[in-house]
């Protein structure tokens, strides 16, 4: 008996330990964010966290196509995305987004108004503008002796197996078309298939295709040469001076990330405070000078390191813009672009 009077009380005292427990159960708001690799102060997410006493459960994704996939499935619930103009442009389409109510949003007067009111959210009715940048080059100085002016150095044979390209249809097949003279937003179905064929052709100079690891293999000398976000430029160039980056003679990709909120968020209210945090100035500025990349806010920019803002890889001049675009949504004729990008890989 004194046995069973002890197992009792031993089950006694565990359902009452964890009913102690579930009082003290996080009952805070969460809020759901979907947002690129690295592409964020984490210390920013405990700030916003403590300071508005909500919860975030922070996911990441890796292309643009990924999140819109996830996100149109329903996977996720998220309540703040962070895509590129031309996704932005495809969700504002399809009804995926709602409107900002920009009363909550007082920060917003803070971003710069070169990128205010573009081409892929014209009426700045659904997006807050995050960071922006460029697609180039960065190279290896002791690697590379040829120069690096053209995207043509990408296929050339004396570089076989030291060369990293992007996991990304939009951006790989897009630098081609460059090389080749053509639109990155081309719905020419020759020009299609001259870029699948040069692709083809490159693939045994190909190291690998690459996505957020490029960095570290660029900075631990892996590779010579690789396509990559100027924003990664800047951070690999930081850690390894023997790098450098250049966009191409041709011309290359001219990119806008920015914040939206999807039609199934069902916390509307912390996500746009969570939007105005991250446009406040000194949180603004934590970003950029963590990751690397090129902030659309004013007030922050002149917080930055001098040189870095005369670096042409985060702040490229007038001439160097003026050779790029801004990929467009290319609505049902994606779906070449899928099928190119899925001939490619499979050869």
């Amino acid at each position: 008996m004194g046995k069973i009077r002890i197992l009792c009380l031993a089950l006694l005292l565990i359902v009452a330990v964890l009913s102690f427990s579930a009082c003290f159960k996080d009952q805070r708001p969460v809020l759901n964010v979907y947002n690129w690799g690295d592409y964020i102060d984490e210390s920013v997410i405990a700030e916003f966290e403590k300071e508005f006493n909500i919860r975030v459960n922070y996911d990441t994704f890796s292309t643009n196509e990924d999140m819109y996939v996830k996100v149109k499935s329903g996977g996720g619930n998220y309540d703040v995305l962070f895509p590129s103009d031309y996704t932005i442009e495809r969700m504002i389409k399809e009804g995926m987004l709602q409107k900002l109510d920009f009363n909550n949003i007082p920060n917003y007067q803070y971003i710069e108004e070169q990128f205010k009111n573009l081409d892929y959210d014209p009426q700045n009715a659904y997006s807050v503008p995050y960071m922006w940048g460029t697609v180039g080059i960065i190279y290896n100085k002791k690697k590379v002796t040829k120069p690096v002016t053209s995207w043509q150095i990408l296929w050339d044979q004396d570089y076989a197996k030291q060369i990293l390209m992007l996991d990304s249809q939009r951006d790989s097949i897009g630098i081609t078309l460059k090389m080749l003279g053509y639109s990155l937003n081309t719905r020419n179905l020759k020009e299609l298939e001259a870029a699948k064929e040069a692709l083809i052709k490159q693939k045994p100079l190909v190291l690998a295709y690459v996505g957020d690891d490029v960095k570290d293999k660029m900075i631990a000398g892996e590779a010579a040469l690789a396509v990559v976000w100027s924003g990664d430029a800047v951070y690999m160039m930081r850690e390894n001076p023997d790098l450098a980056y250049v966009i191409p003679e041709e011309g290359s990709n001219l990119w806008f990330d920015a914040m939206v909120i999807p039609t199934t968020s069902k916390n509307k209210e912390a996500a746009e405070k969570f939007i105005n945090f991250l446009c406040r100035t000194e949180i603004a500025y934590k970003n950029t000078d963590y990751i690397g990349y090129s902030t659309p806010h004013r007030e922050a920019k002149k917080l930055l390191d001098p040189e870095l803002l005369s670096n042409s890889a985060a702040y490229p001049g007038a001439k160097e813009l003026a050779r790029c675009e801004v990929f467009l949504d290319l609505g049902d004729f994606l779906k070449e672009y899928d099928r190119i990008w899925t001939e490619v890989k499979a050869r």
